[in-house]
């Protein structure tokens, strides 16, 4: 019965939110993914010309 007391106090996010809030995570993620293959592909050339 406590955890019905204590949702009924959550605050939850509005329909324009969630959409905004999981195209955010979704671009932030695309952008870190690049530069860390960028990163990766830089270094592994880099190894492989002093291997």
């Amino acid at each position: 019965m406590d955890t019905r007391g204590e949702m009924k106090h959550v605050s939850w996010p509005t329909t324009k939110q969630t959409v905004i809030f999981t195209i955010l995570v979704i671009l932030i993620s695309l952008v870190i993914a690049l530069y860390l293959g960028a990163f990766d592909y830089l270094f592994s050339g880099a190894l492989n010309q002093v291997i």
